[in-house]
């Protein structure tokens, strides 16, 4: 019982009080048809729990910086370890966040180039060398004996004017002689310089003769000569004209930089040392003085100063021309940056220091070369140091975080992670669960909520939680070894893992309308030049490893271009010659991930125009007529139906002094938004928030009577989301569910069949028996005429695709080709086609 997580009486959410025991140190999956129950028990369960606990045992004073932390709705808990969630949110926002921040390899880096880094003269690029009095004296003795030679001092460098002052400054010192201009001059006569050219002045300290017994005198003149020139000394040789410059400093005395002492902060974009003051360290140029935005870096609208075009003093790269003139292994930071990680690994375990820099740098490079072997492990290796942490998908930031957390070490803890497959090949998706299976043998448990079948062979305990969606599911359907899953004849995903239902390879292959849309010369991002033809009227899957260039083909060049013609969309497509075949076709609909809303007022039903015709149907009832109340009553966004005490939220909020704010259903309304007289008006028995509450498969039957309302219900149920509510928060739903709210909301339009539909990664959160729905629902859309482009990874998907465009062959600087083009049993057929092995098994 000691090695196991004991749970009784789980209700969080669509939860029937379920009791479940699961093991320790061991890798668990949470598997279930979408809507299950599965984030509900490993996250707003199990995860919630964990965090209430270590909160409570905080003091009042910390617990304000650690937010609210409510108890989920669970009878008992027992055998927990502090919890990590690893869940699909982005990382960052924040426009000064990179990948090498976050992982945070740039703070190794800030301390490598500041340690042993080689300064440069940012104007003339000569290497500016550091060296103290012993070194140069040890120098000048290296000068075959007997040499004549003669300290200078710089007092002037390229300045204007007679410099008279100076002279007389430098006698009233006890020097009788300088050099201007590379002129010996005796301070006893006098000296005319033009005043209207630059001058370089050098005050003669000392002439020797190289002996063993001047070694005394030359570190004396040394010091005198550094004394008055700030850090410079010259060896000069009159008899063969030679001289050598050498700095107490980091300078150059040919242009005149000086270089401070370097420091790791100097290195940083995100401080007023390092970062270009013509961007304030963001990399692109800037709509105001970057002065008034630096000392406020974490204001939240920034990225309204910032146009699309880089820096014009930095070109992007963030800091001064000073600290990119410092070189490790012949290379700056920056440059260091924009390497795929795979690359940068490299580029570390190949560097050869010597010396000094060889010990300085030694336990700093194991912990850069670590770090970044960890990103290229979970699949990450394409990735760029430099590479905005804003653009990420939910996937990459989880796999970052994973990756930073093998890098901890950490053990006893309990990770829980939500769908960690996600955005991955076959091929990637290989190696993160190999990483999974390192992070449990460490000694900690893995809690994974997952769809991906090869995750879900490899746990060691298999968790189904269903057997349906919403209020269907809720229930441990089955659970055990992968066997153990196999056996139930209740459980959706044992039936699809021992092969009693699965998705069946379309029996012929469309070969489409006979017209093309062709791209020529495709070169954003790592896209070489290619040429791609999609058929129209067909179904086409876009393919490849992660980071091959799916999405700056799909997203960036094809959905902008045909964006900006066909919808006449304000935005610039990515790089590429032309594009023909767009006469062939009146509308492009990108049905991407991002929210419906951005507040919890924006849901389902209001997304897709169903509320407007509920609203409708509730005003004419007998109860609205008698009452003369309008559609707009029923609305929870205007004054009149609406509650005032929450102004229709629904929850109030209440400020705790020095406890974080806290929010509550509000005290009038309950949390159903409407005040009393509003719903009082029923429709068969409900009234409007109750309505809101039902599920998509509940208002099929509502609305059994009313095809205009029952026709957009059934969109939902269609595209897999017959378990959501009707009136669900847009805040709450996953980027898959967003997106399939959006593919239903297009199903209700009249097809034309002249349109082109774009996704990227619609299986995202989904089970297989969702998979299967979806698929339907697509090829649907292809059967009406239309034009299907899907960017995915799922083999499924795949495999009932009519044509595929395989990119590649690897990810970052290494793919951006074309490998094949073709079928799906053309594709399995190519060798060089990671997607095409894996492929093989399915057909």
């Amino acid at each position: 019982m000691e090695n196991n997580i004991i749970i009784k009486g789980a209700r969080e959410n669509n939860l029937k009080n379920i009791d479940i025991e699961i093991p320790r140190n061991k890798l668990v999956v949470f598997t279930g048809v979408s809507g299950s129950g599965k984030s509900s028990l490993a996250f707003d369960t199990i995860y919630a729990e964990g965090q209430m606990r270590y909160v409570e045992s905080l003091s009042s004073y910390a617990r304000q910086f650690l937010g609210q932390m409510g108890k989920p709705d669970v009878d008992f808990i027992e055998g927990l370890s502090p919890a990590i969630s690893l869940d699909q949110k982005t990382t960052s926002k924040n426009p000064r966040s990179t990948v090498g921040t976050v992982t945070e390899i740039y703070d190794y880096l800030r301390l490598l180039w500041a340690r042993i880094g080689t300064p440069h003269c940012p104007i003339c690029g000569r290497v500016i060398r550091r060296q103290s009095v012993d070194q140069i004296v040890d120098k000048v003795l290296t000068l075959p004996l007997g040499t004549k030679f003669q300290v200078l001092a710089p007092v002037i460098r390229g300045k204007k004017g007679e410099h008279q002052r100076v002279f007389e400054s430098v006698k009233r010192s006890g020097y009788a002689r300088v050099r201007a201009d590379g002129v010996l001059y005796d301070l006893s006569e006098e000296i005319k310089l033009d005043k209207n050219k630059k001058h370089n002045i050098e005050i003669v300290i000392d002439r020797l003769v190289v002996k063993q017994e001047n070694m005394q005198r030359l570190s004396d003149s040394v010091e005198t000569a550094l004394s008055f020139s700030e850090g410079l000394v010259i060896i000069h040789q009159p008899v063969n004209s030679y001289e050598e410059l050498f700095s107490q400093n980091y300078a150059c005395a040919e242009c005149g930089v000086s270089l401070p002492e370097l420091s790791p902060r100097m290195f940083s974009f995100n401080n007023p040392y390092g970062a270009c003051p013509k961007c304030a360290g963001l990399g692109f140029h800037l709509n105001v003085d970057a002065g008034l935005i630096m000392p406020d870096r974490a204001q939240s609208n920034i990225e309204e100063y910032m146009s699309a075009s880089a820096c014009l003093e930095c070109h992007g790269d963030r800091l001064t021309p000073t600290i990119l003139a410092v070189t490790v292994g012949d290379i700056s930071i920056s440059d260091f940056c924009k390497l795929s990680v795979s690359d940068a690994l490299a580029f570390i375990q190949g560097l050869t220091l010597e010396g000094a820099d060889a010990i300085i740098a030694e336990s700093i490079l194991k912990e850069i070369s670590t770090r970044l072997g960890f990103l290229k492990n979970v699949g990450l290796g394409y990735l760029t140091l430099s590479r905005s942490a804003g653009t990420l998908s939910g996937g990459e930031s989880q796999r970052i975080r994973l990756a930073t957390q093998i890098g901890s070490g950490l053990m006893g803890v309990m990770y829980i992670f939500d769908e960690p497959s996600i955005g991955l090949h076959q091929r990637d998706n290989d190696r993160l669960i190999a990483v999974l299976k390192s992070l449990r043998d460490l000694g900690n448990t893995l809690i994974v909520v997952e769809h991906d079948e090869d995750t879900v062979r490899q746990a060691d305990w298999i968790v189904d939680i269903g057997p349906g969606a919403g209020i269907h599911g809720g229930e441990v359907v089955a659970q055990g070894v992968l066997e153990n899953i196999m056996a139930v004849p209740q459980s959706v995903t044992g039936q699809y893992l021992s092969g009693m239902r699965k998705i069946p390879v379309p029996i012929k292959r469309r070969i489409g309308n006979e017209h093309s849309l062709k791209i020529y010369g495709a070169a954003e991002h790592n896209l070489k030049k290619i040429n791609v033809a999609i058929p129209l009227g067909t179904f086409t899957c876009v393919t490849g490893v992660s980071g091959s260039g799916k999405s700056s083909l799909v997203n960036e060049i094809l959905y902008k271009k045909l964006a900006a013609e066909l919808n006449r969309a304000r935005m610039r497509s990515g790089r590429h010659d032309y594009m023909e075949g767009l006469e062939h076709l009146d509308k492009v609909i990108n049905i991407d991930q991002s929210p419906i809303g951005r507040t919890p007022r924006s849901n389902p039903a209001t997304y897709t125009g169903l509320f407007n015709d509920i609203r409708v149907l509730f005003a004419a009832t007998n109860d609205a007529k008698v009452r003369a109340y309008s559609p707009g009553r029923f609305s929870f966004n205007v004054k009149g139906g609406r509650c005032e005490a929450c102004a229709g939220d629904g929850l109030v909020k209440i400020e705790m002094q020095f406890m974080p704010d806290i929010f509550v259903p509000c005290d009038v309304c309950k949390g159903v938004r409407y005040n009393r007289e509003t719903l009082e008006v029923r429709y068969k028995g409900k009234n409007i928030s109750e309505v809101l509450e039902m599920t998509a498969d509940e208002a099929v039957a509502f609305f059994e009577n009313l095809p205009k309302i029952r026709r957009k219900v059934e969109a939902f149920c269609r595209v897999g989301l017959g378990y959501i509510k009707l009136g669900q928060a847009s805040t709450t739903m996953s980027g898959g569910e967003a997106q399939r709210v959006k593919l239903a909301a297009e199903l209700l339009k009249p097809p034309t069949g002249a349109t082109i539909y774009i996704l990227d990664e619609p299986t995202t959160g989904l089970h297989a028996a969702d998979v299967h729905q979806l698929i339907d629902v697509l090829q649907a859309l292809v059967d009406d005429g239309n034009t299907v482009v899907v960017i995915e990874h799922n083999l499924d998907v795949i495999k009932t695709a009519d044509h595929i465009i395989d990119l590649g062959p690897e990810g970052g600087a290494e793919g951006g080709n074309i490998v094949c083009i073709g079928t799906p049993e053309q594709v399995a057929a190519c060798t060089n086609s990671y997607t095409g092995r894996y492929l093989v098994k399915m057909l």
